[in-house]
């Protein structure tokens, strides 16, 4: 029974003995954790911050035990409705003042950048650059910052505007001296709470509350899905990132002592470098290509079954979610 309870509530077969563990954020501070970043200079740390105006203030927790190891504040920041955070081939954190709960109401948002400490201790203050953001289509409401592993690139995911949401790239480079207009460059019908590109740059993830889906990514180029991603149950499913191997994507939520957890992937949803990585043996697991990726790298049904899989256990669980609140209601009658 504790097996299969531990399937409906992930909503994904158990995981490998080489998936990271979880994690529960313990600070209490943090109590809207809507973003979430693995640091690219501190091994098991991931960033993270509070939903709409909490201060500016940016959350470095060791995912090992889920503590609180640094405090940055943002000098001369006022933030309105920060939902994103990202970090870059720099090294810098990029934080995304980008929420707009009117849909429409703010003429323009902004992005503060900051470089990561060399060291995690205590509270840090920095004064992180600013930029001020709009987009070519008029104002709208989001929840998603990628910044490219590779190029720097930055760019930012709208929710569905009458079922339709947009992928919005940012110029080459962000100026601080005037405003960066983000143009649309794909439509997306993903309801995005967050997003994070894998550690090679070829993969793109999307997360709603309730779903995701991973694109195959090339700069120029069109998005392309490469199937859904099960989501795990939470209060209210925020963030997304990649582990540094590229392999697992680690899902945040908000609320108190909210959970960190891990998904791990599989078929044509792992970025390029892993599945090359597989197929040369470099993995450790024996050689050649993984079960269910084929002689060739490319997926199978037998991956697409376990999207499936995921998606129908997720129902089952919600509908034993949904029933169980109904007999409470009644009971509380």
């Amino acid at each position: 029974m504790a097996g299969l309870a531990g399937l409906l509530l992930t909503g994904a077969p158990p995981a490998a003995a080489d998936t990271p563990d979880g994690f529960t954020i313990g600070d209490g501070r943090i109590t809207e954790s809507s973003g979430l970043a693995a640091s690219r200079a501190h091994k098991g740390v991931y960033w993270t911050h509070n939903d709409s105006d909490d201060g500016p203030y940016v959350y470095a927790v060791d995912g090992s035990t889920g503590k609180t190891v640094a405090t940055v504040t943002l000098r001369g920041i006022d933030p309105r409705d920060v939902e994103a955070v990202s970090v870059g081939p720099d090294g810098d954190v990029y934080v995304g003042d980008i929420g707009d709960n009117f849909n429409g109401r703010w003429p323009e948002v902004w992005i503060y950048r900051f470089h990561e400490p060399a060291k995690l201790k205590g509270d840090v203050s920095v004064t992180p650059t600013r930029y001020t953001v709009k987009y070519d289509d008029g104002p709208r409401d989001a929840e998603s910052l990628m910044v490219h592993p590779k190029t720097g690139r930055v760019y930012i995911t709208s929710k569905s505007d009458e079922g339709k949401g947009g992928i919005y790239a940012g110029p080459e480079k962000l100026t601080a001296g005037g405003v960066n207009t983000f143009r649309r460059i794909a439509d997306t019908k993903v309801y995005a709470t967050d997003g994070a590109f894998s550690p090679d740059g070829t993969r793109l993830m999307l997360r709603s509350y309730f779903s995701g889906e991973m694109f195959r990514w090339k700069d120029g180029a069109e998005p392309e899905s490469v199937g859904t991603v099960p989501v795990p149950l939470q209060r209210q499913g925020e963030s997304v990132t990649f582990t540094p191997d590229g392999r697992t994507l680690m899902f945040g939520s908000e609320g108190a002592n909210s959970e960190v957890e891990p998904v791990e992937l599989d078929g044509q949803r792992r970025p390029e470098s892993v599945l090359r990585a597989e197929r040369k043996g470099e993995d450790g697991k024996g050689g050649g290509a993984s079960s269910g990726d084929g002689g060739d790298g490319k997926g199978t049904d037998r991956d697409d079954g376990k999207v499936v899989l995921g998606g129908v256990t997720f129902a089952v669980a919600l509908g034993l979610w949904l029933g169980l609140r109904r007999l409470f209601r009644r009971g509380s009658r």
